[in-house]
């Protein structure tokens, strides 16, 4: 299971440890991931995601899961949340 976000494409990034002594260490910053299961409206389904806590926030100021991956674009979608895009899509244009 990779560590990234499913909705945003966030992943670990790298930087340094700097002690007192001003020593620098390469370390790894991991993005807050977590297990969700987020309810679609329009499908009448939940999907589950491991999504960034940053992520969750977007989905609820957006107004929820449609309408985040309506605007999402799809390089940073996993291939199990650019199903669902492409689901909602069929359903918008029928």
């Amino acid at each position: 299971m990779s560590r990234r976000c499913e909705l945003t494409g966030k992943g670990p990034m790298s930087g340094n440890n700097v002690s007192h002594a001003n020593n620098k260490t390469r370390r790894r910053f991991l993005p807050n991931l977590q297990d969700v299961s987020m309810q679609s409206e329009a499908l009448g389904r939940t999907f589950k995601f491991r999504v960034s806590s940053a992520a969750i926030r977007s989905v609820d100021h957006r107004g929820g899961l449609d309408a985040y991956l309506a605007k999402a674009k799809e390089d940073e979608l996993s291939p199990e949340a650019l199903k669902v895009k492409k689901e909602l899509a069929k359903l918008a244009r029928a």
